[in-house]
């Protein structure tokens, strides 16, 4: 009788693993992947120690290390400034409806291309909605201010269906503010948006659709009960992000669509940091607006990641 034998065991420390393995048969895309995560290490993780500088009077003449430690002075301040309201009422005023009127629209935009079926008339319409997402709002902004200008496109057409009486001057006008910047967000990325949703459909199984013709499931119901179901987790995951990025309300298009005029409708939390940091030269306090912002849009990814969770079965961790 042959003696039994004890099986060989991988402890996965060594050459012949399947970790290692993996790893070597990968090689490619794992340096590929590394170089990725030593720039999100150099240019996301390291400069987070000048953080420190929310809690000192730091200026650029002095290094960190030297700067004097104030505390907690910078956070009482700012939630002590008269403009808080001002500015927190803006930002989360411009992020909400973007988030109520700006996230849906791409995903009823990919519905709408999905039903499309002449190739031509769908390559046109989709390159038509990604172009703008390709123009700089330094561009997009001096098309905005050449039609809403006294002599514009938009004055010259309400006029002669006397709309109005008198040209408007929209971007003096804090009343119009909010709505040239959200439709013009709108705008910029509805195409570009669609994207990632058009994917999810594509991957959407021909069999599920032929099952729901048989049924009797005309066109609405098929996109109702087939479509949307198929890419819930791709619209929960988009939704959890957006939610953590309420706060940001697009620093580059407030600062080319603002001016003195309309500053009361304007002035957001990222400009407001810009303004504090950059043109008075308060790095210190800056700073702590911005990890104030951050704290904040941990805590909303963290709970929209439970509710998520808990509502769709679907969440980002």
């Amino acid at each position: 009788m042959k003696p039994l034998l004890s099986p060989k065991i991988e402890t996965g420390s060594g050459p012949k693993s399947p970790l290692w393995r993996r790893l070597l048969a990968q090689r490619h895309l794992q340096t590929m992947a590394l170089l990725g995560v030593v720039w999100m290490i150099i240019f996301n993780y390291i400069p987070m120690y000048g953080l420190i500088i929310s809690f000192k009077e730091y200026n650029i003449v002095r290094s960190i290390a030297e700067a004097p430690w104030v505390g907690l002075e910078h956070f009482r301040e700012f939630l002590d400034d008269e403009d808080l309201v001002n500015v927190i009422k803006n930002t989360l005023g411009i992020s909400l409806i973007k988030l109520l009127i700006g996230f849906p629209l791409p995903i009823i935009f990919a519905l709408f291309l999905n039903e499309i079926r002449s190739l031509r008339y769908k390559k046109a319409i989709q390159t038509i909605s990604y172009l703008p997402h390709f123009l700089s709002w330094v561009v997009l902004g001096g098309i905005l201010a050449t039609w809403l200008a006294d002599v514009g496109i938009v004055n010259n057409i309400l006029l002669s269906l006397h709309l109005i009486d008198q040209p408007i001057t929209y971007l003096a006008e804090p009343s119009y503010f909010w709505t040239i910047i959200i439709s013009s967000d709108i705008w910029k990325e509805l195409g570009w948006s669609a994207i990632i949703y058009l994917a999810a459909i594509s991957g959407v199984s021909p069999e599920m659709y032929e099952a729901a013709t048989i049924d009797g499931a005309g066109r609405f119901q098929k996109m109702w009960f087939v479509t949307l179901p198929a890419i819930k987790s791709t619209i929960s995951i988009l939704f959890i992000l957006a939610v953590s990025g309420v706060l940001n309300s697009n620093f580059d298009q407030i600062l080319v669509l603002r001016n003195s005029l309309n500053d009361s409708a304007s002035n957001v939390i990222d400009y407001y940091i810009y303004y504090t940091g950059i043109v008075s030269n308060r790095f210190s306090y800056s700073a702590a607006v911005t990890l104030i912002k951050a704290v904040i849009a941990l805590i909303l990814l963290l709970i929209a990641n439970q509710v998520s969770k808990k509502i769709n079965d679907t969440s980002l961790f």
